[in-house]
């Protein structure tokens, strides 16, 4: 798909140009302008994208507008021509990567990222759980003897092998309800993943998990302007993906990549779309009436959700899920909603370390139980600070879970709360000998997981566990 992918995008920059009146709305109800110091007129600002479009580069308050995006979306509402401004500043990104470096860079870059991203996978994934869960999570297990002195082999571990997905039921063969693709990072935390197979387990859904490195949405290659490999991994995971017509997505980074830059482009190729593809937090949702006679335990808390609003509807059936265990009383904490997920505010990290200090303040001051997010990586970004603050940080499925009698320990965070790569080598020694995982590979995916740590820690008295 790579020639044509190019093409796709080329077609979709030409629309975009067309439709374009340069208004400005868009920018006006970004919520990244102002922090991010944008403060040339709207329309210049518009006007300045349209050049990078057209020609890789513009005035610097556009650049700088496109590349603090946090995908909020707020700017696809806003637009009453037909544009999706969030995908033009895509666009607008990928043109100044393939104009700031040469092809040959572009191509290295991808590669370091996709290697470092498959070693954290499968390292962190490993150091977790046995064969079994990871056969689950539709990984294989890809045992190997660890290396060996002289033996001249990589420190690191092979790649969670590719499966065509474990299945639900009785018959795999079967073509299932949903596939539910997991992406890639949800691995690291693998009983968020496992809770979402219980619950579809309990509603009687059939699916097929299928996620990992294998199965990479090709963002990452994007990113580096490397549009061929990234259209080819892509391509190669739609392929997979389309075992059904209908796929519910965890990760909303997975769920743009594909909605707004893969499928469109593979819907221009062939012409149609070989699924469609439903955040499972909008599916649960929808699933609500079916879902409330399982919530059948209290489940006592004061809790708030930690909201991104990137994805439509995302946000509203979270608050509908909370809100039907029985017992747990949302405080809203005034805090304002902005991007994709937690990493999405990564192009400013100063604000984002303002953002998630204030949330922390709020919840403290509020007296809830729990800070509760929809997304991993935003549990992930936030585990680590339940050691300082007087309040858990949990997933919202394991509060729906809880409600349900069904519960997985979150190793990801118990680990992360030691904050010392030696007692957590030695907390996952066997697991790590179980897999072959050599003690470099593991270090560093362990520093890895500790640096994922946006807002350093504290150091105040650890909340008593309620779920």
């Amino acid at each position: 798909m790579s020639n044509f992918f190019e093409d796709a995008l080329n077609g979709r920059i030409r629309e975009i140009i067309d439709a374009c009146t340069l208004c400005g709305k868009c920018v006006e109800v970004c919520p990244v302008k102002t922090p991010a110091g944008v403060t040339a007129p709207v329309r210049e600002v518009v006007s300045g994208v349209i050049d990078i479009l057209r020609n890789g580069d513009g005035p610097e308050w556009s650049r700088r507008w496109a590349s603090t995006c946090m995908l909020t979306g707020d700017c696809i509402k806003a637009c009453d021509y037909g544009v999706n401004p969030r995908f033009m500043l895509t666009l607008a990104r990928l043109a100044m990567a393939k104009t700031s470096t040469e092809p040959r860079e572009q191509r290295r870059r991808g590669v370091e990222t996709f290697r470092k991203l498959n070693r954290e996978v499968t390292v962190q994934s490993r150091m977790q759980v046995e064969d079994e869960v990871l056969a689950r999570l539709g990984q294989k297990p890809a045992p190997y003897p660890p290396p060996q002195a002289g033996e001249g082999k990589s420190i690191y571990p092979p790649p969670l092998a590719g499966r065509e997905g474990a299945s639900s039921g009785e018959d795999a063969n079967a073509e299932p309800d949903f596939v539910f693709y997991t992406g890639c990072n949800l691995l690291k935390t693998p009983h968020i993943a496992l809770l979402a197979l219980d619950i579809m387990d309990a509603l009687g859904v059939s699916y097929q998990v299928m996620g990992g490195p294998t199965h990479c949405c090709g963002i990452g290659q994007l990113r580096t302007g490397d549009t061929a490999v990234s259209a080819n991994m892509a391509e190669t995971t739609l392929k997979k993906l389309a075992r059904s017509g209908r796929v519910l997505t965890w990760c909303a980074s997975c769920q743009v990549q594909f909605t707004e830059v893969m499928l469109p482009a593979y819907e221009r190729q062939v012409g149609s779309r070989p699924f469609e593809m439903t955040p499972f937090m909008r599916y649960l949702g929808g699933r609500l009436e079916d879902l409330r006679p399982l919530l059948r335990l209290p489940v006592p808390m004061r809790v708030a959700l930690h909201r991104h609003p990137g994805i439509p509807g995302v946000v509203e059936a979270a608050t509908d899920l909370l809100a039907a265990v029985p017992g747990i009383e949302l405080v809203d904490l005034g805090q304002p909603a902005i991007g994709l997920m937690s990493n999405a505010l990564r192009t400013l990290p100063d604000y984002k370390k303002k953002l998630q200090l204030q949330e922390l303040e709020a919840a403290r001051d509020a007296g809830i139980d729990a800070l509760v997010a929809v997304y991993h990586v935003d549990h992930r970004e936030l585990c680590g600070h339940e050691r300082d603050w007087p309040f858990q940080i949990l997933n919202l499925l394991e509060v729906v879970g809880a409600s349900m009698g069904i519960a997985y320990p979150d190793h990801y965070k118990r680990l992360k709360i030691l904050q010392d790569v030696d007692l957590i080598m030695a907390e996952c020694r066997d697991l790590l000998a179980h897999h072959g995982i050599a003690d470099e590979a593991a270090r560093a995916s362990i520093r890895a997981m500790l640096d994922d740590q946006p807002l350093p820690l504290q150091g105040r008295p650890t909340a008593q566990p309620a779920v």
